[in-house]
């Protein structure tokens, strides 16, 4: 028997698709505190059409934030708009003049330094940060490095091991203009975070760090919670 052929919604923008995705990304269009969380939504509703998924969104379906607002194709569409601007009068002016001051050694010198250079300075900056920073703070918990076999190792940095469970580290660097309280996982990253918490019984802790120093200090005072949790 033949399998039946799965019916697709999504539309293709061509070679458009890859401006629109830098673009949504960087600016965070499509984030649930924008969009709602819509990987959990659409598996509440459990559609069997499109159409019931559609009007169950926006039946449902309210931004992810401290202050939740409802969506509607109009606020979806003034993201939309916004995403245009964003294109129009950043992006492209920014692409253009990267383009034209482009050269070989640029192509070169990036390929290298992406490999060796920043592979080596993470490395440093995550030891530093455990090490130097919450090793310390938390001198009974047994810090370890992901082990890059497992799932969540993508997102997962280091374990913090209480007894037989485990929190879960992700390491982010940032500037020191860097504005993260606004930063919100991706509905990927966290499914992931989510399986880790069932696997090891901890939750996941983002620690955004300037070098070897972290940034969101109040984050100290969460894992100290789930520490005093675990220990139950």
């Amino acid at each position: 028997m033949p399998k039946p052929v799965i019916q697709r919604h999504s539309k293709e923008f061509g070679k458009k698709e890859k401006v629109l995705n830098y673009a949504c990304q960087t600016y965070q269009l499509s984030r649930p505190n924008k969009v709602g969380s819509v990987m959990a939504l659409i598996r509440e509703c459990q559609p069997k059409s499109f159409e019931q998924w559609e009007k169950w969104y926006f039946e449902n379906a309210n931004t992810d934030g401290k202050s939740p607002g409802k969506i509607t194709k109009e606020s979806l569409e003034e993201l939309g708009e916004r995403l245009y601007v964003k294109i129009k009068e950043i992006v492209i002016p920014e692409w253009t003049e990267a383009f034209n001051q482009l050269t070989l050694q640029d192509c070169v010198e990036y390929i290298i330094n992406l490999t060796i250079n920043r592979t080596y300075d993470g490395f440093i900056r995550e030891k530093s940060v455990i090490e130097d920073n919450l090793a310390q703070e938390f001198p009974n918990v047994k810090f370890v490095e992901s082990d890059p076999e497992l799932d969540h190792a993508g997102d997962i940095d280091y374990l913090g091991w209480v007894d037989k469970k485990a929190f879960g580290i992700q390491i982010k660097p940032v500037t020191a203009k860097a504005n993260f309280g606004n930063y919100s996982v991706s509905e990927r990253m966290r499914a992931s975070f989510d399986n880790f918490t069932k696997k090891f019984g901890g939750h996941v802790f983002i620690v955004f760090s300037i070098d070897d120093k972290i940034k969101n200090e109040d984050v100290i005072g969460q894992i100290a919670s789930e520490i005093k949790r675990l220990s139950k």
